[in-house]
């Protein structure tokens, strides 16, 4: 390897995604991809592009692209003519197949983001998983279910960028593939005649944003795997982990591997928690490979409560300063819930009473059992007895019987009055709740990283969280509360050692609001954090030599 070019400085990074931040998106995926592209194309001499795809809820003409002026062909895309576009190789096992595919294009704040215009993606109403609408429509497509060709639609993406990149007879330096979905890419790229000489010195990066179980994107179907990858078969048997090809597994040759904190990272590879991977971390260690761990950062100016207007708030605060505005907010959605809505994207069960003296604790996610659902509604019911001056309000959407818990506890029972459940997402709500919250629970089984106690401190809700991952981060009594076992009298302990300071030391709440928000700014944003990204960019360009 050269000198010249060991010191060669990153200059193009594409990243391959199927979330960003305002577009598309399902979880902190989305956020990571935006902030860290946002900052990367603003402070380090750096042109960042984006490539995912234009699902079928997404306008794109109304969203801001145009249609870019990539391949010679034309033809029709569903019920629409493209004079510009490509065909991609997407063959079965029996049958050598192509799909047509056309590109919109735009610039967000000096990030150029690519979609990816396909059959296979315009049929989809959700980013990973069918709709409600869906199921009426095909009883099979099961809300909340997985996509059926989801292996399918991540290596369109993936061979889609790869092709876009030769169209435009661009050379980047790194790739950034992001999670399972994209994690096959860099195999593809060094293995398979059309790429790798080509992209002979762009070296790769895979984040594995969650590396639980069902998330790595994996296909037990090998044939299939090898047709429509175009992988040799040495190479598909070598990426199997417990009999399937797994996309982590066979990117782990040819691109740096990373996770969304040190922890997570260490949690993966040196602990019994990988068990819940498949032993995913474990096996790459026995193979010779680190997972390099970075926490992820955030941008506070995206949450950035002095302009409530931005965050959909009824008033504006500073953490740091006159938190006054806060106690308006808490009024404002306490009325609302008060009055039943109107919400558009969210169904309420139960009521709260409208007074924001009473501490409310909080809780924004997926229902699932990752995520700890099933704590937290014992540790709820465990603590109402107890504690009869506190209110809980829950905001999201999940696992039907997680579903079906909380709205039988909010409507009847011992939570009835104190417990309210807004079944459902929405961007803006979420916002209200983060800022009318006092205390913000991540009763999480595991954490890669953990985004929402970001928010909830930006916005002066103390997180109550299980350490784990990413959620060391909270420091217990300085920056929010943590405990270590993660059941649910243990989590009401801690909520009731929280209430305790509430009623009997508000100056410690808000010296702990003012530490969180300071230990942001000081260590966790994304501007903190790049240099970090970009270290693993030089490495990865190392290994393409």
């Amino acid at each position: 390897m050269t000198t010249e070019f060991k010191s060669r400085k990153v200059h193009s990074v594409w990243m391959v995604t199927r979330e960003y931040d305002r577009l598309a998106g399902a979880g902190g995926v989305k956020d990571v991809c935006r902030q860290l592209a946002e900052v990367l194309a603003a402070g380090s001499n750096c042109s960042v592009r984006v490539v995912m795809p234009r699902y079928g809820f997404m306008d794109a003409a109304r969203l801001g692209f145009s249609l870019a002026r990539v391949g010679q062909a034309s033809g029709r895309i569903g019920g629409r003519r493209y004079e510009h576009l490509f065909e991609v190789d997407m063959n079965y096992a029996a049958e050598e197949r192509r799909e047509k595919v056309a590109i919109w294009q735009t610039i967000l704040n000096n990030v150029t983001v690519f979609l990816v215009e396909a059959d296979r993606f315009a049929a989809k109403r959700g980013v990973y998983t069918y709709t409600e609408e869906d199921e009426l429509e095909v009883a099979w497509q099961r809300r909340g279910g997985g996509h059926f060709d989801y292996f399918a639609m991540n290596i369109l993406l993936q061979k889609a960028a790869l092709d876009l990149m030769i169209l435009l007879d661009e050379h980047p330096d790194v790739i950034h593939c992001q999670d399972g979905h994209a994690a096959t890419l860099p195999a593809m790229m060094r293995e398979n005649n059309g790429y790798r000489h080509y992209f002979r010195q762009t070296g790769a990066v895979v984040t594995i944003h969650n590396a639980g179980l069902g998330y790595h994107q994996e296909v037990e179907d090998l044939v299939f795997a090898q047709a429509v990858t175009g992988l040799p078969k040495k190479v598909i048997l070598s990426g199997c982990l417990n009999g399937s090809f797994d996309p982590f597994m066979a990117a782990s040759k040819y691109a740096v591997l990373s996770t969304v904190s040190e922890n997570y990272g260490r949690e993966l590879q040196q602990t019994p928690d990988d068990a819940r991977t498949g032993w995913l971390g474990h096996t790459l260690l026995k193979n010779g490979v680190l997972i390099a761990g970075i926490t992820n950062g955030i941008d506070p100016n995206a949450f950035n409560t002095s302009r409530p207007a931005q965050l959909g708030l009824a008033a504006g605060y500073d953490v740091l300063g006159d938190v006054a505005g806060k106690k308006s907010c808490k009024a404002a959605l306490l009325a609302q819930i008060a009055a039943n809505g109107p919400w558009e994207r969210v169904k309420q069960f139960g009521v709260l009473e409208a007074s924001p003296e009473i501490p409310l604790f909080t809780f924004i996610g997926r229902l699932t059992s990752q995520k700890g659902t099933d704590v937290l509604t014992q540790a709820i019911t465990e603590v109402l007895p107890q504690e009869p001056t506190c209110q809980f309000l829950v905001l999201g959407s999940g696992t039907a019987e997680f579903e079906k818990q909380l709205e039988l506890l909010a409507s009847s029972g011992i939570g009835r009055g104190r417990i309210c459940f807004l079944r459902g997402y929405d961007s803006f709500l979420a916002n209200k709740v983060y800022a009318a919250g006092d205390f913000f629970l991540i009763p999480s089984r595991y954490e890669p990283c953990g985004l929402t106690d970001y928010i909830a401190q930006l916005l002066g809700n103390l997180p109550i969280v299980h350490r784990v991952g990413g959620l060391v981060k909270v420091i217990d009594g300085q920056t929010g509360f943590s405990y270590s076992e993660n059941v649910s009298t243990i989590l009401a302990a801690t909520m009731s050692r929280a209430l305790m300071i509430y009623q009997h030391d508000p100056d410690r709440i808000r010296a702990m609001q003012r530490a969180a928000v300071e230990r942001i700014i000081h260590c966790h944003t994304w501007e903190k954090v790049k240099d970090a990204y970009l270290s693993l960019y030089q490495q990865a360009m190392q290994m393409s030599c």
